[in-house]
């Protein structure tokens, strides 16, 4: 299917403002002739450059720190090495969107892969060697801090936190929702404290 020349910069625009600078020459070819749709541009891209971990990446590397844990709290715990990353290195960990769900932050792409489960031990989606010595580093304290605690604990410590209850605004407790908890929100609470 041929594309508009304003569809190919507008598709080009979304891309570099989710993936920074890039090879903008190797996308325009590759979307021109119809080789990759700008989403799927985003996944090559990311694969073949290893520009960023994704969520399965960090959660690999977390439960191969961790060991078995509650797919709850390797959730809460995803979500706070993407909120303590996006303080101290100044970028997000993981690309993948973060919602407020009734029971606090959860990452839709993580539980798509473990839904059903309730404890989890190994992560075979992920690879962990994609993290940078800093995202390890990074990930390293957030599990120093919040590693022990329970799944409980860390649920009703988000419910406490302004992302997760700004995002939840309008919704009763326990009632379904997907709003996005976005890293300007993380960005500016947790970097706050």
């Amino acid at each position: 299917m041929l594309r508009t020349r304003a569809s190919q910069r507008a598709g080009s625009r979304d891309l570099q403002r989710v993936t920074g600078t890039l090879e903008s020459e190797k996308y325009n070819t590759m979307t021109r002739w119809g080789v990759l749709k700008p989403q799927r541009f985003r996944r090559y891209w990311y694969r073949e450059t290893g520009y960023m971990a994704n969520v399965h990446d960090v959660a690999a590397y977390i439960l191969g720190k961790r060991g078995r844990m509650p797919v709850m709290k390797l959730q809460k715990l995803v979500y706070y090495c993407q909120a303590w990353s996006l303080v101290w290195d100044e970028k997000p960990l993981f690309p993948e969107r973060i919602e407020a769900w009734a029971n606090g932050p959860v990452v839709p792409r993580l539980y798509q892969s473990h839904r059903g489960l309730f404890e989890v031990s190994k992560w075979a989606a992920g690879r962990p060697e994609k993290l940078s010595k800093r995202e390890r580093e990074t990930a390293d304290a957030v599990l120093k801090f919040y590693g022990d605690k329970t799944s409980q604990w860390l649920s009703d410590l988000t419910h406490q936190e302004s992302p997760w209850l700004n995002a939840r605004q309008g919704y009763g407790p326990g009632e379904r929702g997907a709003c996005e908890i976005s890293h300007a929100a993380m960005a500016e609470y947790y970097g706050s404290l």
